[in-house]
């Protein structure tokens, strides 16, 4: 029996093991004129020169640089953007409250309250029984100065908005359409007096 073991196992009819369908890449031998290595540097290294991308291609680190390099500059432009904003905001303000001086009409006996919406919260200030008709009918306004309410008259308040627009609380427009007025159907009329 001098069968080897693969004779013997392909008698009882296994087959023959498939050849591998490429073949295994040779081992590195650094020489001059072998198809698929490097010639030696010429520095004297003798490893092979690293892959440069190919014309049109970006080294994919060279791309996560430019890329963060550019959100840094976006963000300090924003932030300078933001800091200038705010240094306009603040000189508004200081000029706005230098035209107000002396101009608020605001009544140490006022007792009459008057509310308003600003900001998205409903704010209120105080008003004599003379001055609520006037608020109302637009011959006087309200202006925020540095969480203070100012009442002052329309046409502080239309210069107050040519400063710092935002400042202006309450302007109510006596020519406004009654259309534009969501309650002017007489069955929601508030009588002028009602106060609350």
């Amino acid at each position: 029996m001098t069968d080897s073991l693969r004779d013997q196992l392909l008698g009882l009819g296994f087959k023959p093991a498939p050849k591998p369908a490429h073949k295994p890449k040779p081992t590195a031998h650094v020489g001059k004129g072998k198809p698929g290595h490097h010639a030696p540097r010429k520095d004297g290294k003798g490893a092979p020169p690293k892959h440069k991308p190919r014309g049109g291609e970006m080294d994919l680190g060279k791309a996560y640089a430019m890329r963060a390099e550019k959100e840094k500059a976006e963000r300090i432009e924003a932030e300078r953007q933001r800091q200038e904003e705010a240094r306009l905001r603040r000189e508004a303000r200081e000029k706005l409250a230098a035209f107000l001086e002396g101009k608020s009409l605001n009544a140490a006996d006022a007792e009459i309250a008057r509310h308003f919406d600003y900001g998205g919260k409903i704010k209120r200030i105080y008003v004599t029984a003379e001055q609520l008709p006037q608020l109302n009918a637009g011959a006087l306004g309200v202006v925020q100065l540095n969480g203070r309410y100012l009442l002052v008259t329309a046409e502080v308040l239309a210069e107050a908005g040519r400063i710092f627009a935002p400042a202006v609380a309450l302007k109510v427009d006596p020519d406004a359409p009654a259309t534009d007025d969501p309650y002017s159907d007489p069955q929601f009329q508030v009588p002028d007096d009602l106060v609350w």
